[in-house]
């Protein structure tokens, strides 16, 4: 069933379209914001309005939600290894091309049918459609994921992403060389205004810190350690295209295509590296390694081989 739900609009969007508005408060995208305040299902105090009315901070916004994406069969993910599992957590090492949960839009393979279709038994806790899931990769982005499979486990691992006490380490080719070669970037992220499906470094956007430093420096570009202080969406691809270093095989944030194709690259080359908590139920602190997959690895070999 639809549901119904009503926000004060924020004094931070004063000002702005109100299908932006739908999008950022809802979580939507800037088009299913855009159809569904077309479509009657947003009201601005009481009263419909037109997807390019401007909202006023204060202003109360009530929106009827789409009923979420049907729950698709679990069905076994080919390539999702599973790393660790135990009675409250399950790590796995997440191949390309398989997003962490359903979402609308998507019909491809997700880490929780995966599971749910080897057998693994998941927290019922969270949105119907990411049930256990406490944190996500992108789907062409590789690496450790963890995933709660008790109740106690999601509430303690939310608590520990929020609270910035889990060790997000990641790699990445970045194009040229950084300079300096170590170092922080902090820039605030937000949607992007024009571009539905991105994010940007947005002034008033929420405050998203990277720090780096570089492995290894060739011709055309850089293997680079990133480790994450706060987990935004696309954070590390958003940070790296801000300071001219996109991500080598990003197309989506400013990437030469002409690089991807030399190294035989058909997504971004980013990858989960490691993955550190404090375990929910033993208090231990662990710690979980993905190794470079077959894409990646080969495209790092030919730039080490001067290519």
């Amino acid at each position: 069933m639809p549901a119904t739900r009503a926000l004060p609009v924020p004094e931070g969007l004063d000002g702005t379209r109100l299908d932006v508005a739908v999008s950022r408060l809802f979580g939507l995208s800037r088009a299913a914001a855009a159809d569904l305040v077309e479509g009657g299902g947003a009201r601005l105090d009481g009263a419909a309005r037109s997807k390019s009315q401007r909202v006023t901070g204060g202003a109360w916004l009530e929106v009827t939600l789409p009923d979420p994406p049907a729950t698709r069969p679990a069905e076994p993910v080919p390539g999702l290894r599973v790393i660790h599992s135990d009675d409250h957590i399950v790590v796995v090492d997440k191949p390309v091309g398989v997003a962490a949960h359903p979402s609308p839009g998507w019909t491809g393979p997700t880490v929780v049918g995966g599971l749910a279709a080897a057998g693994h038994t998941i927290a019922s806790s969270g949105a119907d459609e990411r049930q256990g899931v406490v944190h996500r990769l992108d789907v062409g982005t590789t690496g450790v994921m963890v995933v709660a499979k008790s109740e106690p486990a999601y509430s303690a691992l939310k608590r520990a992403f929020k609270a910035r006490e889990v060790e997000k380490r990641y790699h990445a080719v970045a194009q040229g060389r950084l300079d300096p070669l170590r170092g922080t970037i902090d820039a605030p992220i937000d949607r992007h205004p024009r571009h539905d499906g991105r994010w940007a470094v947005v002034s008033g956007g929420r405050p998203s810190v990277t720090h780096y430093h570089t492995l290894e420096a060739f011709p055309a570009a850089s293997l680079v350690e990133l480790l994450l202080e706060t987990g935004r969406t696309h954070q590390i691809r958003v940070h790296l295209a801000a300071v001219r270093h996109p991500c080598v095989g990003d197309l989506t944030y400013g990437a030469d295509p002409t690089l991807a194709a030399r190294l035989g690259l058909t997504r971004q080359w980013l990858h989960a590296r490691e993955l550190g908590f404090v375990h929910p139920e033993t208090g231990d602190r662990v710690s979980f390694v993905s190794d470079y997959p077959t894409d990646l690895a080969r495209a790092l070999d030919l730039l080490r081989a001067g290519r």
